[in-house]
């Protein structure tokens, strides 16, 4: 006699398994890390300068490796004593992501949000001033993009440029930007620097996690 019971377990046990089975081992989804962490999956979604959601995108569940989710844990933890929490737009990205990327770029006609992301750029430069490449670091899981937001308001702190804006604006050490701007990107740098990131200087939003723990492998699961 069948065991309705057991069944039912079973079945969920089989369903809980599927549910996670796609993040190799050394990967997390980092709201087990950290439940209080705001998450904005921009690929995610239609903000962003392709203008649509990316391949290999078909949830907003931020996955890192479990080094990196652990030590962005500590970065938020420090910053929550100033009243002030991290919000991540970007994570681990799978290849089928980037390879969409050099899709679009090459598409010279598709310029939908040009006047919010690139707008001193042409697109087809895109490639030759290192703003889209072949592969990306964001596909060894270590590598995050991220600000600063008020504890209160969850209102971003202004760093002087919108996330993946394809111009100086966005490199770390741009000048013509307000003191109160620079200050604030020398917090998001020096904390994210003090607990073992390195930072990539076009980007102000961009970290990589030193001595990351698959430095040439490029993953390509999607995320769900």
């Amino acid at each position: 006699m069948i065991n309705i019971k057991y069944l039912a377990l079973v079945l969920f046990g089989c369903l809980y398994l599927n549910t996670f089975a796609q993040l190799p081992e050394g990967f997390v989804y980092v709201k087990d890390i950290i439940p209080d962490l705001e998450v904005e999956l921009r690929y995610n979604t239609s903000n962003n300068f392709v203008g649509k959601p990316i391949t290999g995108y078909h949830s907003k569940r931020l996955i890192l490796t479990v080094e990196t989710a652990k030590a962005l844990k500590l970065v938020h933890q420090d910053l929550q004593q100033q009243n002030l929490c991290l919000k991540v737009y970007d994570g681990y990205r799978p290849q089928q992501a980037v390879n969409h990327f050099v899709k679009w770029a090459r598409d010279l006609n598709d310029t939908i949000n040009k006047h919010i992301f690139y707008p001193k750029v042409k697109k087809r430069d895109l490639f030759k001033e290192g703003y889209i490449a072949s592969k990306s670091g964001h596909s060894r899981g270590s590598t995050v993009d991220l600000t600063i937001i008020d504890g209160n308001t969850g209102k971003p702190l202004d760093m002087g440029s919108i996330y993946d804006f394809f111009g100086e604006q966005s490199w770390v050490d741009y000048e013509h930007i307000t003191d109160k701007q620079k200050v604030n990107r020398h917090l998001l740098q020096a904390v994210m620097m003090k607990y073992g990131f390195r930072n990539y200087p076009k980007e102000w939003w961009h970290f990589t996690l030193r001595g990351e723990p698959f430095p040439d492998t490029y993953f390509n699961f999607p995320i769900k």
